[in-house]
């Protein structure tokens, strides 16, 4: 089991580019980004299924790149670096990947360690208990049991992405919901009308928030989502 869509971020440029190569031809979209800001600078960065790094990256290093990775997106990590020693294992493993393969490793070895990792990712998300919504208290139960106070405008947008079931939410849908009539100021409303959800409920669950983007199209609640 491969994911469908793969960032591999490495500035061997040679390296990066047989292996995206040899994933390419196993079926799965890769975007390769020669430093970790390129990454970053990404309209989308956390809409990748799993993520390849090396740890020594221009800009932001590996370990902070997978900290950063991890309070958006609990997507696959795998480390492939040449650095060493325990204390190495232990940093990444700590900032959050998943697996660690030092160089030299050949691609096929990648290979079964992404496939490895992401299977055991989606047996856990397929059991995994489901985000709540409790529309009548106007509040958001994650996984964690932690309690997401929505405010008015947070319960509509919860009840959309609720009846959406899983699926992109356009946003002239949201903005038809939300009354933005002015479309020149509708775009920049409703990115900070996201953006106030997503921290309202980060402030109160360390788990990745799954309200993803979806370039040009609209917003999507990327977990199960269930009324209580």
């Amino acid at each position: 089991m491969l994911p469908a869509t793969l960032a591999l971020v490495d500035d061997d440029t040679e390296y990066c580019e047989f292996l995206a190569q040899h994933l390419r031809n196993q079926g799965v979209k890769v975007q390769a980004y020669g430093d970790s800001s390129d990454l970053l600078a990404d309209i989308e960065p956390y809409r990748f299924d799993f993520y390849v790094l090396d740890l020594m990256l221009p800009g932001v290093d590996g370990a902070e790149l997978i900290r950063i990775l991890r309070k958006r997106t609990q997507a696959g990590v795998l480390i492939v670096s040449g650095r060493l020693g325990p204390e190495v294992f232990a940093e990444v493993i700590n900032a959050g990947a998943d697996m660690y393969l030092t160089k030299p490793v050949t691609f096929e070895q990648v290979e079964l360690a992404i496939r490895a990792v992401h299977r055991r990712i989606m047996t856990t998300a397929k059991t995994a208990t489901a985000w709540k919504l409790d529309s009548r208290r106007s509040v958001l139960t994650a996984p964690d049991g932690q309690i997401v106070e929505l405010s008015p405008t947070d319960l509509l947008l919860m009840e959309c992405f609720l009846r959406a079931q899983g699926e992109v939410v356009s946003r002239d849908q949201i903005r038809d919901l939300l009354g933005h009539n002015n479309a020149a100021d509708s775009d920049n409303s409703l990115h900070a009308t996201i953006y106030r959800l997503r921290r309202r409920i980060e402030k109160v669950t360390p788990l990745a928030v799954p309200l993803q983007s979806q370039q040009k199209v609209g917003y999507q609640f990327r977990a199960p989502l269930v009324a209580a």
